[in-house]
């Protein structure tokens, strides 16, 4: 079963720390990267609601302990069926970032496992950073240990960046490019497409080849086209 676990992930290109855009969460930021630089620092425990962040520091963090060449594993376990066994099966690395911690809520065989790994790490001095929609308080685990192990570690509340930051962060990554993105485009494309950044950073990538294809700026007319070919997200 272990052959299930991503031991040797391919790290996304734009999911490392100098393509995280802080914003109110500067601190947890810099506690993320002394994790991966120091084997000593102490655990962390990231919460946060969707497009917070929270995927994208683990998977730098991870990136970063591989490249310091710390051995590394990360456990999206919204995507693993058997969870337990999974958490199990994590074994001999120095790094271990777990993703999802509410999908564990209920699950007492994972909820025990993942108990057991927190004492390993402990006796092996490996280090782990976890990632969860809630507090551990707020979790609704059936394991009070493993609710108080997880309480233990250093916390951090994360942000997602609000609309003026993303609207920045967009404007400073299109101009690199050469794009200008005037007020009103983005005014037409925050009403409707998604918010979450790491989407709108996909859309400008798209964005870009399409309008150089095209030889056109990038107007509201041709990002209307645009979208309507690619059918994208939307928030409603």
């Amino acid at each position: 079963m272990t052959a299930q676990l991503p031991l040797s992930l391919r790290w996304p290109r734009r999911q490392r720390f100098e393509h995280f855009y802080p914003g109110a969460n500067a601190v947890a930021v810099a506690a993320v990267q002394v994790l991966s630089a120091q084997a000593r620092a102490p655990w962390l425990y990231l919460s946060g609601s969707a497009g917070s962040g929270k995927s994208h520091l683990l998977l730098a963090a991870c990136q970063a302990a591989h490249e310091s060449g710390r051995t590394v594993q990360y456990l999206p376990l919204k995507t693993l069926r058997d969870r337990a066994v999974a958490i199990r099966g994590v074994a001999g690395s120095e790094f271990i970032a777990l993703d999802n911690l509410e999908m564990l809520a209920g699950d007492r065989d994972a909820e025990h496992a993942l108990f057991d790994l927190y004492n390993r790490a402990r006796a092996e001095a490996t280090a782990l950073i976890f990632a969860a929609e809630a507090v551990p308080t707020q979790l609704s685990l059936s394991l009070p240990d493993l609710r108080s192990r997880l309480g233990a570690c250093t916390q951090f509340a994360l942000k997602p960046l609000d609309d003026a930051e993303r609207r920045e962060v967009l404007k400073n990554q299109a101009a690199s490019r050469g794009i200008e993105l005037d007020d009103t485009v983005l005014d037409w494309l925050f009403a409707r497409y998604v918010r979450d950044l790491g989407a709108l950073l996909d859309l400008l990538d798209r964005l870009d080849q399409a309008s150089l294809a095209a030889q056109r700026r990038v107007t509201v007319p041709f990002l209307r086209g645009f979208l309507r070919e690619v059918s994208p997200p939307s928030e409603g």
